[in-house]
């Protein structure tokens, strides 16, 4: 079960953290876990887990449910390099908005205000993100498919972005990874070791 935790991060108690990763992230580790052994032993396999656009692209509010999602990608892109000899593949799912049951009560876990300064944008963002749930763009039965036709290819997708949105918002966050890796190159570049001053 997916879940998220809503809140600015100060405002979440360190059990939701917890909870947060231990859920999104410790979950699907774990269930992996306990495949990997048959995979290796029949040498095939694919591992597709569930990251999200909240997994390449930071928001506001999103804290917690952003930290278990990065986690994902960091886990999937890494284990990739486990297993490929043992001829498992691996891909990482990162939807965008899909009109699933992630804004209901019960799946997302809304923050109390506590904090005077985060109190105004608290009540409004809650209200904003419930206002959306019914009219998310992406269509979840066809997500299903599309992943139907991930765990048939060949040579799966290592990364799968899936819907519109999050295919360009992803395409953004790669130029704003260039454009700061270009930035930071007048003062970055040179932090090696001088050995010619040994």
């Amino acid at each position: 079960m997916n879940v998220a935790v809503a809140g600015y991060f100060e405002e979440i108690p360190p059990a939701q953290m917890r909870q947060q990763i231990e859920t999104n992230l410790f979950g699907p580790m774990n269930v992996t876990r306990a495949i990997l052994p048959v995979m290796r032993k029949q040498r095939a396999g694919h591992v597709i887990t569930l990251s999200s656009l909240a997994g390449i692209i930071g928001q506001e509010f999103c804290v917690a449910y952003a930290a278990s999602k990065f986690g994902i990608e960091g886990w999937m892109e890494s284990l990739r390099y486990d297993v490929e000899p043992y001829n498992i593949h691996t891909t990482v799912v990162e939807p965008g908005f899909f009109r699933t049951e992630l804004l209901v009560d019960g799946s997302t876990i809304w923050p109390v205000p506590t904090i005077d300064d985060y109190a105004e944008r608290t009540t409004g963002t809650v209200a904003a993100w419930k206002s959306i749930n019914g009219q998310q763009p992406g269509d979840p039965a066809k997500l299903a498919r599309a992943l139907l036709a991930v765990a048939d290819q060949d040579k799966p997708l290592q990364r799968f972005v899936a819907g519109a949105d999050a295919i360009e918002g992803v395409k953004a966050k790669a130029q704003e990874l260039l454009a700061q890796a270009e930035a930071s190159r007048e003062l970055g570049s040179d932090l090696a070791y001088d050995d010619t001053n040994a």
